[in-house]
């Protein structure tokens, strides 16, 4: 029997990874809360989905500069 798929996490080494970023700069992004991460012991877990969003949102600024919009400040 197929269990439900639950939320999926990766750690701060797999997000900086992705986003091509220091470690350091994913925890002042956990710290400040631009982006959701789970404590367990001593180490975080971020919510892929919070990942993929993250990209997603960035990549929308940069095609709207592209198209010649502006980006609103946030």
């Amino acid at each position: 029997m197929p269990q439900p798929s639950g939320p999926r996490f990766v750690t701060v080494a797999e997000v900086a990874e992705l986003m091509r970023v220091s470690k350091m700069t994913v925890y002042r992004m956990i710290h400040s809360g631009e982006i959701p991460a789970v404590r367990v012991g001593k180490s975080f877990r971020v919510p892929q989905s919070a990942v993929q969003q993250l990209i997603d949102a960035g990549l929308g600024d940069w095609s709207a500069t592209q198209a010649g919009g502006e980006v609103a400040n946030q």
